[in-house]
């Protein structure tokens, strides 16, 4: 009976450390994108996709792949290594990869930014994480060493190596990003395709280090590479941020000339902070509705207003832009400052 409830504990445990830290993490990467910021439905549906579709797929494939290499070669070693750096990173780079086409590709118009190729990419590589960590939680950590080793994998998998699943996604997402954003044709057909060979690239570079550097040294060798891999997007995601950051202030501009919005709700939008005590503020005032959407609005508006400068009136955005004018001055009364 102890041992039933011990397991019963166990996998709990694995699930709640599993999912909740993902969980947290994907609000961290929800956040960060400050101005304009996806829909939840997307991102729910990313982060299932990772979760259930990806998981689900790659451990059934890696499985069988691994079993047919095992066939073949007789050695367990050789078959370790070759799935953990080739088949383990091409099986799941390209289901996680395939949840950010579909956004790219039908929900076009929600892709306006390098970040959020990185925010749909993230978000679907920790519900990729979050199912493959309760894997490794029970099975590596519970039922190799008992709660001490689950308590061991829960720090490696959520302290240690808990950004490397987006960092690997995020290239991909990079990628679709920048072809989005190009007009060149070149561009457009090379980036995706050099997005996903950095996703492949790193998640196998990880995977060697890991199949070859064991013990305490070596695990913290891996750790500092992989932290000063998330350090360099990190530093990326600041610059992205600063690029719309500058669009704002630069096609918002005409916005106030226009009578579309007033020079305190230009400053407001021009802010991340700003735009934060606006809605904070509208939260304990009833207004926080109109607010919230008034804001996201400027912030389509000004990413709108630069694809057309970039790309023209590719998917109607000169239509897109009158629209979000109409909306912004209904808007307008009723948005705090």
């Amino acid at each position: 009976m102890d041992g039933l409830m011990d397991n019963t504990l166990a996998i709990l445990l694995s699930v709640f450390f599993g999912f909740v830290p993902m969980f947290f993490f994907a609000y961290l990467v929800y956040w960060t994108d400050r101005y304009e910021r996806e829909p939840i439905f997307l991102l729910g549906g990313v982060f299932l996709w990772g979760a259930i579709v990806a998981a689900g797929a790659a451990f059934f494939v890696n499985t069988v792949l691994g079993l047919g290499i095992y066939t073949l070669t007789a050695s367990e070693a050789l078959t370790d290594l070759t799935t953990g750096t080739l088949v383990a990173p091409l099986v799941e780079e390209s289901l996680k990869g395939f949840a950010v086409l579909i956004v790219f590709l039908v929900f076009r118009r929600e892709f306006d930014s390098i970040l959020d190729g990185i925010v749909y990419a993230s978000i679907t590589a920790l519900g990729f994480a979050a199912t493959e960590n309760i894997y490794y939680i029970y099975n590596y950590g519970y039922i190799e060493s008992g709660f001490s080793g689950l308590i061991w994998l829960v720090f490696v998998r959520v302290i240690l190596v808990g950004w490397q699943h987006p960092f690997y996604t995020s290239f991909t997402g990079i990628g679709l990003a920048i072809a989005r954003l190009r007009k060149s044709i070149w561009i457009k057909t090379i980036a995706p395709f050099a997005g996903f060979a950095l996703a492949l690239s790193t998640h196998a570079f990880h995977n060697l280090f890991a199949h070859f550097l064991k013990g305490i040294g070596g695990l913290a060798f891996s750790t500092l590479v992989d932290w000063s891999g998330w350090a360099v997007m990190f530093l990326f995601i600041l610059w992205a941020l600063y690029r719309e950051q500058k669009w704002l202030s630069t096609h918002l501009r005409e916005e106030v000339s226009l009578g579309t919005i007033t020079a305190a709700q230009y400053q407001v939008s021009c802010s991340g902070f700003r735009q934060f005590l606006a809605r904070l503020n509208a939260l304990f005032s009833g207004r926080y509705h109109a607010t919230h959407r008034f804001y996201l609005l400027t912030a389509e508006l000004a990413f709108k207003k630069q694809q057309l400068a970039t790309l023209g009136d590719e998917s109607g955005n000169t239509q897109i832009i009158i629209k979000l004018r109409s909306d912004l001055a209904y808007l307008s009364t009723q948005a705090l400052v």
